[in-house]
């Protein structure tokens, strides 16, 4: 199962009022006609579609993409369906059967997002995964905007979103991701190909 999201002229943009990441933009810059081979030119931002983000995307002094060892990003993966409101005792009931899964897959539901107490992040960031696949907008009840990342860039840890949603809603348990980004230095994230067998 494909989980990333096609990146062409349709793809979204995140922006707000105040900001808006770089645009996609892809051009031809030679063809076969001219130089007997086709190459194009692209511009876009580490963040652009689906993608993985290093600790250095929310923490000035994180870790950036490289530091995180490519035997992370292929593995079995522990899916945790989050509720629309998710107290610790919630989470710590629906992560009592993980074991030795060395990726976190997030999951909320897919009209709303899922809102968690502090205590509830906290204990998931306690677990032992490096890097987390999150589906969907989770959000940190009675915090700031970007509480959530935020914390998970404290921690340490890596994330990967921006999934294609309809079908990353068909991932069952027990499988294996390959989450496979560009190999960008001293960024704080790329693109990135993420691919389930189950």
């Amino acid at each position: 199962m494909d989980l990333t999201k096609p990146i062409d002229a349709a793809i979204e943009i995140y922006a707000t009022a105040t900001y808006s990441d770089p645009p996609f933009e892809c051009r031809e810059w030679c063809s076969v006609n001219d130089q007997g081979f086709r190459v194009s030119e692209l511009r876009l931002g580490t963040q652009t579609g689906t993608h993985i983000d290093a600790p250095a995307h929310f923490d000035a002094h994180g870790a950036t993409l490289e530091a995180l060892s490519p035997a992370h990003l292929i593995g079995r993966y522990f899916l945790l369906d989050l509720p629309t409101y998710g107290t610790i005792e919630t989470v710590t009931t629906l992560c009592s059967s993980i074991a030795d899964e060395g990726i976190l897959f997030i999951r909320a539901p897919l009209q709303t997002s899922s809102c968690l107490t502090l205590d509830a992040l906290t204990y998931l960031l306690q677990l032992a995964p490096p890097l987390w696949v999150v589906d969907g907008s989770v959000t940190i009840a009675a915090a700031p905007d970007f509480t959530f990342y935020q914390q998970l860039a404290k921690a340490g840890k890596y994330w990967v979103e921006d999934l294609d949603r309809p079908t990353a809603q068909k991932v069952h348990p027990n499988g294996e991701i390959f989450a496979l980004p560009l190999a960008l230095v001293g960024t704080s994230g790329a693109p990135c190909r993420v691919l389930i067998r189950q």
